[in-house]
Formats: C-alpha cells, structure tokens, sequence
C-alpha cells in the first residue's frame, strides 16, 4: 500500500511528544512490512531546521517542502490541510491515515482525491478536529483507549476500533540505575504546579524534569526560577534518546491536569519495570493500570509526596509495583506486531473501498 499519516501538527524533530513518537514508530514498522509511507505535517520557522525549510519554500515555489532524515518522506507546509491533497497525488498515495491535528479538515480536503480516510483519534478535545466527525461520511475511525472511543461514541455516536499507541519496545526498554524521579513534559498542562509541589515537599528525594513541549518565556523562567531555588531538582532539554531518561528513573511522576487520551509516557516507562505516580485525568489510569499509583487530581500535594515516598523508600513495596508494571507492559494490546497487524488490515480495507 502507499500509504499517507497525516496531522496538521508539527512534526520530528520540531515538535517531540507522543502523537509524534508513536507516528514515527508506526510509520518504520509500515515501511519495514514493504508499504510506501509518508507523513505530512506542519511547519515552523523556527531554528535552524525551520530556517532552512523556509529557504526551501521560496527556492523551490511550493507550498510544502521535503526531507528524508527519518527514513521516509516527510512532507511539511504551514498549512497542511491546504495542500495535503496535492501533495496525496504527488505521492500516489492510496489511504489516508489522519491523527491529532485537525484531522476532520485534512480529511474533507482530501475529498476531491477519492482517496479514502481513516481517522486515528489521538485526543479527546473538539476544537483539534477541524470539524465534526459526522461530516466524514464512509471514514474508518480508529480510538488510542477505551477512554477516547466512548467519550467519541458519545459525543459523535461513532464506532471505533480501539489500538494503543505503538511503542518501539527496544527504543525504550533499559536497565535503571533508580536515581531520581522523572517527570517528562514539565508544561502547565502536564501539572508541573503538582510536580514542582512535591519536589518541594520531597527535599530528600533527587527529581528531573525533561523538557517537550514549547515553554513559553515565562513559563521558562519560573521553571528555572524553582530549579535554582530547589536543591534536588534538575531540568533537562527535550530528547529523542528515552532510554537515556528511563535509565536513571526509579519512579515516573505524570501529574497530568490535561484530559489524556491515553498516557504514552506511562507505558514507556513500564517497558523498564518503572512504575508511575499519575493523575487520574481521561485514560492515563488506562496506561497505569496496576503499574503505579493513581490519585484524583485534586488530591493535596501531601498525598503526591506520599505515593511518592513509599515507592521511593520501601523496597518490597517497589519490587511488587515495578512486576505489576513489566506484567502490564507485556499485555497483547501493547504488542507492536499484533497493533501493526490490526493497522494494516485496517488500511487495506479502506483501500479496498476506496478502488471498488
């Protein structure tokens, strides 16, 4: 199959979260099974890689640019549902596969093509769909939990099929040495007001943020502002290298106020035995399950530090979680070739359809 993911969102290496890690790893496994894949995707100008891409876009008057450093063709414009048709016929594609980032319009934009569209429901907030779902007459949809396909099944009474997030297990998977505790994304969203809470009230324990998504200036400096007053907590730059973060991590901390579809970072962490202290926000306690602490998110900050410390400081206590959390990460719905063998059947259906 020629197949095309596409999002109005930016993409690797200028936007590094989940939705973006786990179209990376889908879009290599595709790839690897013999499909043609590509990813659209947006575009920023900033640093040198958008500086470049900008450079391109007058060079060569397109509305999208091109680059292969992923190990597939990765098309980026500023406005991918303008031209995400024009790019589907230059690529010859014959199924769309559209997630976050407003897939209802890159979906209608693509009506005039023919080409069918499935719909990998990656959030649960409306205003990132670019449309109503209902529009989409004849569209597969596809839900990363049970918590997104009933929330979508009630807010649009659509039917989809529910496939966790693809993890790469090996790109993730790691001997810890437990040195700290990590909290990956320190954005507001994320509830880095409850991660830099507990820090405080943990002095004794070793934390580290790692950096993702954009900060603005301000958020910037508070971040550094908490880091040069707290004496156990260190910040760290965004990174495609996981391993290098899950290899110092004793506990993963995922006090998340954002409505998460899934919770990716929590079944990362669980590849290594890492178990999670997270909210119970959308369907992050789907991603926990028994591998961890769930707590309600407006628990006080004395009960975050005392999930904590325990996993931090009783050693029985700690091995019996970090089982349950390898146990779950083993489960069949996080198996990368059965997701894999479900996508791509997924796919060739709506190929099917689309040349009968």
């Amino acid at each position: 199959m020629r197949i095309l993911i596409g999002s109005a969102h930016p993409y690797l290496p200028q936007l590094m979260g989940g939705a973006q890690s786990s179209t990376h790893e889908l879009a290599s496994a595709l790839r690897d099974r013999g499909h043609d894949v590509c990813v659209v995707g947006g575009l920023t100008g900033e640093g040198w890689f958008g500086l470049r891409r900008r450079l391109e876009l007058k060079l060569r008057r397109r509305h999208w640019v091109r680059d292969d450093q992923l190990g597939y063709p990765v098309f980026r414009a500023w406005f991918p549902p303008r031209v995400v048709a024009e790019i589907a016929r230059h690529f010859r594609a014959e199924v769309a596969f559209f997630q976050s980032g407003f897939p209802v319009e890159m979906a209608k934009a693509m009506a005039e093509t023919g080409i069918p569209p499935v719909i990998y429901l990656r959030n649960v907030e409306a205003d990132d769909l670019g449309g109503r779902l209902e529009e989409l007459n004849g569209a597969t949809f596809i839900a990363n939990s049970q918590f997104t396909a009933r929330s979508f099944a009630k807010s649009a009474g659509i039917s989809s099929s529910v496939i966790h997030p693809m993890i790469d297990a090996d790109r993730y998977r790691t001997r810890s040495s437990r040195q700290n505790v990590t909290f990956i994304n320190p954005h507001p969203d994320k509830g880095v007001d409850i991660a830099l809470k507990v820090a405080e009230t943990c002095p004794e324990i070793p934390f580290v943020f790692v950096k993702a998504w954009t900060l603005s200036s301000e958020e910037e400096e508070s971040l550094q502002g908490h880091a040069a007053r707290l004496g156990n907590l260190t910040i760290r730059p965004a990174t495609r290298d996981m391993k290098s973060v899950y290899g110092e991590a004793k506990i993963l901390l995922a006090p998340s106020r954002w409505e998460e579809a899934f919770g990716r970072v929590a079944a990362e962490a669980h590849l290594s035995g890492i178990p999670v202290v997270g909210s119970d926000r959308g369907g992050l306690p789907e991603a926990i399950g028994p591998g961890g602490t769930i707590l309600p998110l407006d628990a006080p900050v004395e009960a975050w530090a005392e999930a904590v410390r325990a996993l931090w400081s009783d050693e029985a206590h700690y091995q019996k979680v970090s089982a349950a959390a390898l146990r779950y990460a083993a489960r069949d719905e996080m198996n990368a070739e059965r997701q894999v063998d479900q996508i791509e059947k997924i796919l060739a259906a709506a190929c099917e359809r689309g040349r009968s």
